[in-house]
């Protein structure tokens, strides 16, 4: 065990469960379970990767306990009625054989149901506000109905328990059904569930004494709750602290979250928060419940942190979701040691939130290519000497070097710059952005580790370099550049040494010469990610007035849920000025002329002017590539932004398909051979 991080490896009992460590996996959505609500195979084996990581007690996603009308998500697991036993308690075997200890959240979402499984019918909720802006009205609740769910609750947290969970959890936070009674902002309700904090919190607390009721004595309940919604007329700490005595009797685990729908970039945590962000509010209710359990959350990804929380008394427990679903062996590499290998999730919401949430889609991992399967592809070595060259040192190019390397094949990687990470390293730059460095210094570490792996810097590759290297596969990740269109005036003022217009690279390669905020107008063109980035930048730190133009109806199109709703409060708190369905004509020394979609012109007048029309892909040598490999037979693969200009998340998916290439080569290598015997028999 390492010493340094002791206190995160203590056991902890409540009643009759004992947790091995400090670490607590939270329910997530994955959409991984079948239509019907039962798990299939690769559900079970990406919680089972978590548990064989070294997680203390895995808490199984939100488990719908009143379908249809509580159902939460596209794909959502059951556990209204006996038939799903079986499906859970096959789960808790595959969990306790590692020896993390289970728990199940049992949740109803109220008017956050997911609408294409009501079946026409209206969502309910304590009264008819809605769960979230846009989102359908619900019906408020009869008090015949509130009590049919009280009893659900009760039946089916008996069932967690005969399913083989050692623990049970109550969601009351979220926006979730308990959440709509309990907060100010959706209940407004004047019977006995409504009006008063006593009023409001009789609801869960009626449902925590019916899973008392149903569990017994020892067997652990937990309860999770948004501490602050961070939202005007929303509960903040000190009004959920008052509610909490109404019910906290009936608790042994306090799951301190934050936020509601509305406010859902505090609740998914946005990637500029600080780790251990929220640890503030579960020591205030530690303070309050000083012999309750108490489980904190919050970007938590550095063990130095994690254990500074758990050693100040802030928490007991921390819990890291996304934080396990990019590096689920975060448990034992800290143990271990190994935390220059700790894959440390960038907090970018793309594959886990915004998948789930905007997308009904599985959720993936911008930075874990396999949430399922992780490192078993390592136990497939290739047979016979074979070698890789890669062209571009970038989060996709490192991906595919590492993990061929990692199944034995010889790799050189060239990068033209004199350092690696690519672009992704470059955003790094920008303080708002600096956690996705954390992955580029993954992969460094991790490429260090491969006496099979050279990585080449400052050494632009030429295509005559092949004949001397003789790959039997080729790599090209040359990454992407800056859009910058035949705008008039635009080339002109960016080729000028002394000039007040810029792209994101001039930005990004000299940071310190963009330094000076105090009383400048800033006008960035391009209401895209990189465009807001420098928006976010310059709004943030006191620039006297930002504007920024999007050719687009909105800002942020293509942008992950939780980034827009982040770059939305930023405008709206520091009045950032909007320009959409707004086109560039003319690029100026100190203005840009644009045209809105009624043809009216606008000049726009700066002292720093940024173009950021986003990025387009660049593989100067693909044509040669091509030349190359159909002449020696050979696989060629193009990858990540040189392929299409995109986010890190579709080049370390397609750099982690290498795999099939080697496959591939590997069959082709065995037919070959098989032809060869064959011919040698019949001659």
């Amino acid at each position: 065990m390492n010493e340094k991080y002791k206190k995160l490896f203590e056991p902890l009992t409540i009643r009759r469960m004992t947790v091995k460590n400090r670490v607590v996996m939270p329910p997530m959505g994955t959409n991984f379970a079948n239509m019907d609500g039962t798990f299939c195979i690769p559900h079970l084996a990406y919680y089972e990767q978590r548990a064989k990581g070294g997680v203390g007690l895995i808490t199984l996603e939100n488990v719908c306990v009143d379908y249809p009308m509580g159902t939460n998500g596209a794909r959502q697991l059951r556990i209204d009625n006996d038939q799903y036993i079986s499906g859970l308690w096959n789960f808790n075997e595959r969990m306790h054989a590692y020896g993390a200890a289970t728990s199940v959240q049992l949740n109803h979402a109220g008017a956050s149901a997911y609408g294409l499984r009501l079946e026409g019918n209206q969502p309910v909720s304590a009264s008819d506000v809605p769960s979230k802006k846009g989102n359908p009205a619900p019906r408020p609740l009869t008090t015949e109905e509130i009590y049919s769910i009280i009893d659900k609750y009760a039946e089916t947290a008996d069932r967690a328990k005969r399913s083989g969970f050692d623990c049970v959890e109550i969601h009351a936070g979220h926006s979730y059904l308990l959440s709509q009674f309990l907060s100010p902002i959706y209940n407004k309700r004047t019977d006995e569930f409504g009006g008063s904090p006593e009023n409001r919190a009789r609801l869960t607390r009626l449902v925590l004494e019916a899973v008392r009721n149903s569990v017994g004595p020892q067997f652990p309940i937990t309860l999770r709750f948004s501490a602050d919604e961070l939202l005007p007329g929303g509960n903040a700490v000190e009004d959920t602290l008052e509610m909490l005595d109404y019910f906290v009797e009936h608790v042994d685990i306090l799951n301190v979250s934050a936020a509601l729908n509305d406010s859902l970039q505090y609740q998914i945590d946005k990637m500029n928060l600080a780790d251990g962000w929220r640890s503030f509010m579960a020591k205030a209710v530690k303070e309050r419940y000083p012999d309750k359990v108490v489980v904190t959350s919050g970007n938590i990804r550095d063990p130095k942190k994690a254990t500074e929380i758990l050693e100040n008394g802030e928490a007991d427990l921390l819990a890291m979701g996304r934080g396990l679903i990019a590096e689920p062996n975060w448990v034992n590499k800290v143990a271990s040691g190994k935390e220059e290998l700790l894959r440390k999730c960038i907090s970018c919401n793309i594959g886990c939130a915004d998948h789930r949430i905007a997308k009904a889609r599985p959720i993936r991992c911008t930075i874990n290519p396999d949430l399922h399967y992780e490192d078993q592809y390592k136990l497939k070595p290739v047979k016979q000497p074979t070698k890789m060259v890669v062209i571009g040192g970038g989060t996709a190019g490192l991906e595919a070097a590492a993990t061929a390397a990692e199944v034995g094949v010889s790799v050189e990687l060239f990068e033209a710059k004199d350092y690696v990470g690519g672009l992704g390293h470059e955003i790094s730059r920008l303080p708002d952005k600096k956690r996705i460095n954390d992955f580029i210094t993954y992969q460094i570490n991790r490429c260090q580790e491969l006496p099979n792996l050279t990585i080449h810097t400052n050494q632009r590759f030429k295509p005559a370099d092949l004949k001397e290297i003789k790959p039997d596969i080729i790599v090209n990740a040359t990454g992407a550049k800056p859009l910058l269109p035949l705008i008039t005036g635009l080339h002109e003022e960016l080729s000028k040494e002394d000039r007040n217009v810029f792209s994101i690279f001039d930005l990004l390669n000299s940071m310190e010469n963009f330094q000076d905020f105090s009383g400048k107008e800033v006008v960035v063109i391009g209401g895209g990610a990189v465009g807001l980035d420098v928006m976010e930048y310059y709004a943030e730190r006191g620039a006297a007035k930002v504007s920024i133009v999007e050719m687009f109806p909105e800002l942020g199109k293509d942008l992950d849920l939780i980034t827009k709703l982040s770059m939305m409060e930023i405008i709206e708190k520091y009045q950032v000025n909007v320009h959409t369905s707004t086109k560039l004509t003319q690029v100026n020394e100190n203005a840009f002329l644009v045209e809105d979609a009624n043809g009216n012109m606008k000049e726009l007048s700066f002292d720093l002017g940024f173009v950021c029309l986003g990025m387009r892909a660049d593989a100067p040598l693909l044509a040669d590539l091509q030349d190359y490999a159909l002449a020696e037979d050979i696989s060629l693969v193009n990858i990540g932004d040189s392929k299409v200009a995109r986010r890190i998340i579709e080049g370390t998916r397609e750099a982690r398909d290498i795999l099939k290439t080697i496959e591939q080569l590997e069959d082709k290598r065995t037919r070959q051979s098989l032809q060869h015997q064959l011919s040698a028999v019949v001659n």
